[in-house]
């Protein structure tokens, strides 16, 4: 069974599809409509990463249709994932990249654009449904990391667990049964700039993420 993808036009929000057609309206030839997740549908036989971001950038995954590419954020990451060896090529902040995801896969909690980079409660509840049919789709996950406390509660609540029974802490890791949840502040321009996340706080989460996966 295919990983599922809400569409270019999907209508389940209408404060969303209002600010896509205002974006597709500004921005012409420009993605503008929900990004799809990113990287193979089935991993290897001991178990693959999926990493679950916040929502897509204005002008960077909104604008090129691959989770967190010409995002700032997506440099610390993909940096961080050819180091770790998830992915092959060079990144080029481009969806024609090249790029290859190797036993990982991404996706967003929420797969568009929001205003001001914040969904509200609804919306995450509309989405959610994506994530649990990608869950259920992905063949062999045994990690997800989740980047920021609202990708933490949206695997919580797609694994139908209590969120107050596993709190968000940078570097984390939470039993959800056949799958670990280990948890990263987001890595943002804003959680760099400040120091809230460092280049070697990020790469210890991906070194528990190596040994989980042995």
């Amino acid at each position: 069974m295919p990983c599922p993808d809400p569409g270019k036009d999907c209508p389940l929000c209408p404060r969303l599809v209002d600010f896509r057609l205002k974006n597709r309206a500004k921005f012409p030839g420009e993605w503008n409509a929900p990004v799809p997740s990113f990287g193979p549908e089935s991993f290897e036989s001991k178990g693959g990463l999926l990493i679950v971001g916040l929502a897509p950038g204005l002008k960077g995954a909104n604008f090129t249709g691959r989770p967190f590419t010409a995002d700032y954020a997506g440099d610390l990451l993909y940096a961080t994932l050819l180091k770790f060896g998830f992915a092959e090529g060079v990144y080029k902040e481009r969806a024609d990249d090249g790029l290859v995801l190797k036993n990982c896969r991404i996706t967003n909690a929420v797969r568009c654009v929001p205003p001001e980079n914040k969904p509200t409660p609804e919306e995450m509840r509309q989405c959610l449904g994506f994530l649990q049919m990608e869950m259920a789709a992905l063949k062999n996950v045994k990690v997800i990391l989740s980047l920021g406390l609202i990708s933490h509660n949206s695997v919580l609540k797609a694994f139908s667990q209590k969120i107050s029974a596993h709190k968000f802490a940078h570097g984390a890791v939470h039993d959800l049964g056949k799958v670990k949840l280990i948890d990263s502040y987001h890595c943002s321009r804003y959680n760099t700039n400040t120091k809230r996340l460092t280049t070697e706080m990020f790469e210890d989460v991906f070194k528990k993420i190596k040994v989980l996966l042995r």
